[in-house]
């Protein structure tokens, strides 16, 4: 087997998230908004259940399913190891905030997950998707090019959605879904947008990231590329932020499953009528 490269410096991102000044997060707060809406349409009862994300003693203690409330273990989604340190025994829910986007062997976690649930348990993820912050992204290749003629990675690349159900399915999820959230934020200045992206503990986090600080003139000229580009008419700059959901069940007799070729009771001539 081979080893998937190493895109994300994992003790990096610790280091980040350690250092930020202490301030409120509205992604956070966007996906804990949709991850409430969406456990509220089971009705099922979870004894057993984690709860994973950035500064998780900031996580909400209580889960609530159609049935009621459920008590979640949360757990540090970056404390500078590859794989969270998760409780011991078979979980009946997983839950993932805003981690996908940082692991480097997706696939390969996806299945370890799910080796810690039980039959019918179910895993729910969050993460950042493909289309977020490509307004900075092709502002910093454009400054790129015009100050150094060359370009650098300064923006982590991210999963599309098309992709997210075909990662739960390699990972042995049966009955895989998934869908995306896309917001549009604005902001003052796209300075204003990467202060706060600082603030958040999501600077670049890439292994292979430049190892010098970008200068003056970068950053003068990537906001100017920005406020050209996508600017709005009030001189507020858009930034992208697409949330893509994963939910997939580990497989059980229960389940319901696809019929087999030929099974039908009902020929499509009788439903569309004979020609």
């Amino acid at each position: 087997m081979t080893t998937p490269p190493r895109l994300f410096d994992t003790t990096q991102i610790a280091r980040n998230l350690q250092r930020r000044p202490a301030s409120d997060n509205f992604v956070r707060d966007l996906v804990l908004e949709d991850l409430a809406d969406r456990l509220s349409a089971y009705k099922r009862d979870f004894s057993r259940a984690i709860l994973i994300g950035p500064d998780a003693d900031t996580l909400p203690e209580t889960l609530f399913t159609a049935n009621g409330p459920v008590s979640a273990q949360r757990v540090e989604a970056f404390s500078g190891a590859d794989f969270p340190d998760l409780p011991k025994g078979e979980q009946d829910l997983i839950v993932s905030l805003l981690h996908l986007q940082a692991v480097n062997d997706v696939p390969g976690h996806l299945a370890r997950l799910r080796r810690l649930l039980k039959p019918d348990g179910l895993l729910m993820a969050a993460f950042v998707g493909g289309e977020s912050l490509t307004e900075l992204r092709e502002a910093f290749l454009a400054a790129d090019l015009q100050v150094s003629g060359g370009a650098s990675a300064r923006v982590a690349p991210m999963a599309q959605v098309r992709d997210a159900g075909a990662l739960l399915q390699r990972a042995g999820f049966a009955l895989p879904v998934a869908d995306v959230e896309t917001h549009r934020v604005r902001y003052a200045t796209p300075f204003t947008l990467m202060a706060e992206l600082k603030a958040l503990g999501a600077a670049n986090p890439l292994a292979d990231r430049p190892r010098r600080f970008a200068t003056r003139t970068l950053l003068t000229t990537a906001a100017q590329a920005y406020a050209e580009r996508d600017a709005d008419p009030d001189g507020r700059v858009r930034a992208t932020l697409e949330i893509i959901w994963l939910a997939g069940w580990v497989p059980h007799e229960s389940q319901q499953k696809p019929l087999r070729p030929g099974s039908a009771k009902v020929s499509m001539k009788d439903v569309l009528g004979k020609s």
